[in-house]
């Protein structure tokens, strides 16, 4: 199986660099700012490759494409790849959707808030790909 972590794991780097900068200084809105974006691409980069994973395996990748966000979330539950359920999963859909529609200062706070929770669940991802695609 042809799957590469790395993108994965690179954006959970700059995902917990943010954090750690931002929780250094938490009156900075351009590490904030920032740190919203970093949420935004690691978690788009989760659920692509969460997709792509089980597209492979268990399959069949027609299946899968087909399937929407939720179902996908609950195979990979079912999987042993996530640590939460399609509820939790969910939180950090509507956390993605409210920062893509406009700019709300109440609402990247709250994004930034439920960013440790999100790193949980994509750590979780990273190890437990990494650890079913070892050689």
């Amino acid at each position: 199986m042809d799957i590469d972590i790395s993108p994965l794991a690179r954006a959970i780097e700059r995902l917990e660099e943010g954090v750690a900068v931002y929780q250094r200084d938490t009156s900075q809105t351009l590490i904030r700012d920032g740190l919203v974006q970093r949420f935004e691409f690691t978690y788009e980069i989760s659920h692509k490759l969460l997709r792509r994973y089980l597209a492979a395996n268990p399959g069949p990748p027609e299946l899968i494409s087909g399937m929407n966000f939720a179902d996908i979330i609950r195979l990979g539950n079912e999987q042993g790849l996530l640590l939460g359920d399609w509820r939790r999963w969910k939180t950090f859909r509507d956390m993605r959707a409210r920062t893509s529609h406009s700019y709300d200062e109440a609402v990247a706070l709250e994004v930034v808030a439920g960013i440790p929770a999100f790193l949980d669940e994509a750590r979780v991802l990273r190890d437990r790909l990494r650890a079913r695609l070892a050689p």
